[in-house]
């Protein structure tokens, strides 16, 4: 049915990546799938707990996440992580290390994303109550070429998982 590989979620906070993750997650365990899903605020509650929000705390926690969907793509598991991951650099060392990685940037603008969130982080961001809240105080860097990009601004999530979809059966990766 499928090759070990990770799908690799980024995009900033509130732009999708769980809610689409969860969406191919169900799709590939109810067709058989050997899959597992390594969502950014689990992994940093159970795998990263003591990391902040600094750039090196950041980076580890996405070499973490990597290192477990590296071990979990060798095995014929497909490892789907969503988590912000904001730096190029580190996402670059992890995709380095997977033989099948699959980069699904969700791609939302702050203002965006401010009108959808509904715990009001962004607007406590923005007014500098929350120090190192990637894309306000601190950077994202966008993937300059992901395998797939999803406008969630824009376009429904379910269009955003046939692109997904479209380009696993492209890759070989599901058929």
């Amino acid at each position: 049915m499928h090759k070990g590989f990770a799908l690799w979620f980024t995009g900033m906070s509130g732009a999708g990546k769980s809610t689409l993750s969860q969406r191919i997650y169900d799709r590939l365990k109810a067709q058989g799938a050997r899959v597992e899903l390594l969502d950014g605020d689990e992994v940093r509650e159970h795998l990263s707990k003591g990391l902040g929000f600094s750039r090196e705390d950041r980076d580890t926690n996405v070499r973490r996440i990597g290192f477990v969907a590296q071990l979990l793509a060798r095995n014929g598991v497909i490892a789907i992580t969503a988590a912000i991951s904001p730096y190029r650099e580190a996402r670059g060392e992890v995709r380095a290390r997977i033989e099948n990685f699959v980069e699904v940037f969700m791609d939302a603008p702050v203002s965006v994303l401010a009108e959808r969130d509904v715990k009001g982080l962004y607007k406590k961001a923005l007014a500098g109550e929350i120090a190192h809240f990637t894309g306000v105080s601190d950077p994202y860097e966008a993937p300059v070429d992901p395998d797939v990009r999803c406008d969630t601004a824009s376009e429904p999530i379910a269009e955003s998982e046939a692109k997904v979809w479209a380009k696993l059966e492209e890759l070989g990766l599901i058929e």
